[in-house]
């Protein structure tokens, strides 16, 4: 409908996330190689797709869903689009020094 507001998703506030939620949403190797598709920058969600990935649109925003309930990322209307940014800040804020050494260690199976 023109001219509706564009519904604003949940996102934790920062004194609300949980570390084992975080874990949880960057154990699985498709979220966590869009989160770190995220630490170079915002993308639309449709660019969130890992490389080479034949995931389904609905499995990209389950994904997605995940690691923006779990406080790893935002989801903010754009105009038409939605971009997917990476709360590095917050996530430094709650837990010091966690996100760096996930996002560098090597994926399962020594691919990358």
């Amino acid at each position: 409908m023109p001219g509706s507001p564009t519904r604003q998703l949940f996102h934790p506030d920062v004194a609300d996330l949980v570390l084992t939620d975080v874990l949880f949403a960057l154990s699985d190797p498709a979220r966590l190689e869009i989160t770190r598709r995220l630490a170079e920058g915002p993308l639309e969600v449709a660019a969130c797709r890992p490389t080479g990935a034949d995931m389904p649109k609905s499995t990209l925003s389950h994904h997605i869903k995940i690691l923006r309930e779990a406080g790893v990322v935002r989801n903010d209307p754009h105009g038409r689009q939605r971009y997917v940014s990476l709360r590095r800040q917050d996530l430094e804020l709650r837990f010091p020094g966690m996100l760096d050494p996930i996002l560098r260690a090597a994926p399962v199976g020594g691919q990358d």
